[in-house]
């Protein structure tokens, strides 16, 4: 179903629209408003979604095992030694 509405434009945007349709990238006016209005649709469908995941994902590491710096720091350069050594050993 379509719905008939009244929209302002400004000049410069009016003018853009009616060069797509001009060189035959839409059928009409109509179609290029509402390609606009699908692609903002998709792009916040995808932002909202990104949200959900950062979310969940602080979530978990909310309720995650916490590492103090000092700890994760020791962590690291004893990783980086392992890997170190590994390399020499070839």
């Amino acid at each position: 179903m379509t719905v008939k509405t009244s929209i302002s434009l400004t000049d410069e945007q009016e003018s853009y629209a009616r060069s797509l349709v001009e060189a035959g990238q839409y059928p009409s006016l109509s179609a290029v408003l509402q390609r606009g209005l699908e692609m903002l649709w998709r792009d916040n469908e995808m932002r909202d979604a990104e949200v959900a995941a950062l979310r969940s994902l602080i979530d978990q590491r909310r309720t995650g095992v916490f590492v103090d710096l000092d700890e994760g720091e020791a962590e690291t350069r004893a990783m980086l030694e392992r890997k170190r050594k590994a390399r020499a050993a070839l």
